[in-house]
């Protein structure tokens, strides 16, 4: 559970470092809120993951805590981006995906190698 916690706060670190640069494109791949989208359901998918597995040892249920985890939020904040204050993204979704697939992958080879 504390590599977990070490792992999140890891992938967390660098969002200050991120440089902010204007690009031509509105919302391109690879800025700075993209990065935060990634970093933040990475962190979410390993939280989830990590609370499952104090309570059960089915895969599946790990797995799933994770992933509904960070993707609910990640949905939740483009639906209110969509409602009114931001601007709705589907690379801002894609980027949540890949930081959930991201964080779960680091959880599970933590689990399965180190505990």
């Amino acid at each position: 559970m504390k590599a977990a916690v070490a792992c999140a706060a890891a992938l967390l670190m660098p969002i200050a470092a991120t440089p902010r640069v204007q690009a031509a494109d509105s919302d391109p791949w690879f800025a700075h809120d993209k990065y935060l989208h990634g970093s933040v359901s990475a962190g979410l998918s390993l939280t989830g993951y990590a609370a499952a597995s104090s309570t059960t040892t089915d895969l599946r249920w790990r797995f799933g805590t994770g992933a509904a985890l960070a993707l609910t939020a990640g949905v939740g904040k483009e639906l209110l981006d969509l409602g009114g204050p931001g601007d709705a993204s589907w690379r801002d979704l894609t980027w949540d995906v890949v930081g959930t697939a991201t964080g779960l992958a680091i959880a599970y080879m933590l689990d399965a190698y180190v505990f």
